[in-house]
C-alpha cells in the first residue's frame, strides 16, 4: 500500500494576508488620525507662538527707540561734562592767577608804604612852594563856569593850583581794572565783579566825578577831546576820534561825561596808546590832562606775562613818553595806589619836563 505524502503547511495563506492587510489599514488610519490632531494642534501653537513673536519684536523696536533717546541724552551729557570740566578748569587757573597776583602784592613791605607817604609829603611842600611863589599872579585864561555847572561842596574851586589854559585841551581818564579800589589787592578782586558792581566804585566814581568839573572849568573859547583808555585809546563820545569839539558845547559835554560815568572799568593799562591818541590829533594839543593811578602794565602789545614788576611798569612808562606829543604840557591828577611807590615820582617827572603840574586829590575830592 503505496505510503500517503504529508500535506505541507503555509503560514503565509489567505487568511493571514487578509490580517496583515487589516491591521496595516488600521495602522494607516490611526495614524491619519493623529496626524490629522496633531496639524491643529500644530497651527494653534504656531499661531500662539508667531503673537508671541509678533510681541516680542514690537518690545525689541520699542527698546531700539529708547536706546536711541538714551544714547542722545548720554551724548548731551557728556558735552555738557566736558563744558563743565572747562569751565571748571579756567575757574581754577583764573583762582591761582589771582591767588599768584594777591601773594606778590601782600608782600609790599612797610618800607614801601613809608617811601609813598614820604614822596606824598615832598610834593605836598612842592605845591606849597609853588603856591607861594605865584601868589598874587593874575590868569588870563577864562574859566568856562559860564558853559557848564557843576554842583560841589559850597562854592569852594577844587583845583586852584591846575592849569586848565590852552585853545586845545586834551583830557585822558584812566578806565583800567586799577581804577576800582585804592590798593592792588582789592582791584584784582573786584575786576571780577560784574559792570554794574564796578561802576558804583567809589574811586572810579570819583574819577568821573573829577573830569566833570574838569569840564566845566574849560575856557569858553577852547576845544577840547576827552579820550578813556585801558589796554587802548577811544573817543568817549563816539565817532569823534581825532576830532576837536567845542568847549561852549555844553550839551555834547554833558552827553560825553554821561557815557563816561556808565563806562565800568576794566583791563591793563596802557600809556603808550593813550599818548599816541593825542600825539594823532591835528593840530596837536596845547594841554594835556590826565587822571589816572598809577604806572601802566603794557605797552604798545601785551607783556604776556601773568604779573608785572614796579621796574618793569616803570620802563614800559618810559617808552610810552615817546608817543607825547612834543612841548606839549602834561597836568597829571593822580589818584595813588598802594603798592605802586613808583608811580609818584615817576608822574611827577613827567609833569615837571613837561612844564606842567601834578596833585593828589583828597578822597573828598571833587
Amino acid at each position: 500500500m503505496p505510503r500517503r505524502r504529508r500535506r505541507e503547511t503555509n503560514i503565509f495563506s489567505l487568511s493571514l494576508l487578509d490580517c496583515i492587510c487589516c491591521g496595516l489599514g488600521a495602522l494607516t488610519l490611526f495614524h491619519l488620525i493623529v496626524a490629522s490632531r496633531s496639524a491643529r494642534i500644530h497651527n494653534a501653537n504656531a499661531a500662539q507662538l508667531q503673537a508671541e513673536v509678533d510681541k516680542r519684536e514690537r518690545l525689541v523696536l520699542d527698546g531700539q527707540a529708547h536706546l536711541v533717546e538714551v544714547r542722545n541724552s548720554f551724548r548731551e551729557i557728556e558735552q555738557k561734562r566736558a563744558e563743565a570740566a572747562g569751565l571748571s578748569t579756567r575757574i581754577l587757573e583764573t583762582l591761582r592767577q589771582i591767588d599768584e597776583e594777591l601773594a606778590i602784592y601782600e608782600a609790599k613791605t612797610v618800607a614801601q608804604k613809608e617811601h609813598v607817604n614820604k614822596l606824598k609829603a615832598d610834593v605836598k611842600s612842592l605845591e606849597e612852594g609853588t603856591k607861594r611863589l605865584s601868589g598874587g599872579t593874575k590868569s588870563d585864561e577864562v574859566p568856562g563856569r559860564n558853559v557848564r555847572n557843576f554842583v560841589g561842596d559850597g562854592d569852594r574851586q577844587y583845583l586852584t593850583g591846575l592849569k586848565l589854559g590852552g585853545k586845545r585841551i586834551f583830557l585822558l581818564v584812566d578806565a583800567s581794572a586799577s581804577m576800582l579800589a585804592e590798593d592792588i589787592v582789592n582791584a584784582v578782586r573786584r575786576k571780577l565783579f560784574p559792570p554794574e558792581t564796578r561802576l558804583r566804585a567809589r574811586k572810579w566814581r570819583q574819577a568821573v566825578k573829577a573830569a566833570d568839573w574838569l569840564t566845566a572849568q574849560l575856557p569858553r573859547d577852547a576845544q577840547y577831546q576827552l579820550y578813556a583808555f585801558n589796554t587802548k585809546a577811544w573817543p568817549v563820545s563816539p565817532g569823534t576820534q581825532g576830532v576837536w569839539l567845542p568847549a561852549k558845547d555844553a550839551p555834547a559835554i554833558d552827553k560825553a561825561i554821561a557815557t563816561l560815568r556808565q563806562t565800568a572799568p576794566e583791563g591793563g593799562t596802557s600809556l603808550y596808546h593813550a599818548f599816541a591818541a593825542a600825539k594823532a590829533m591835528n593840530p596837536p594839543p596845547d594841554n594835556i590832562i590826565l587822571l589816572t593811578d598809577g604806572l601802566p602794565t603794557q605797552g604798545a602789545q601785551p607783556t604776556g606775562r601773568k604779573t608785572v614788576s614796579g621796574r618793569d611798569r616803570l620802563r614800559i612808562f618810559d617808552a610810552a613818553l615817546d608817543e607825547l606829543p612834543r612841548g606839549v604840557p602834561v597836568n597829571v591828577v593822580l589818584f595813588p595806589m598802594e603798592g605802586d611807590p613808583l608811580a609818584m615820582s615817576a608822574f611827577w617827572k613827567l609833569a615837571m619836563a613837561s612844564r606842567g603840574s601834578m596833585m593828589t586829590p583828597s578822597s573828598a575830592w571833587p
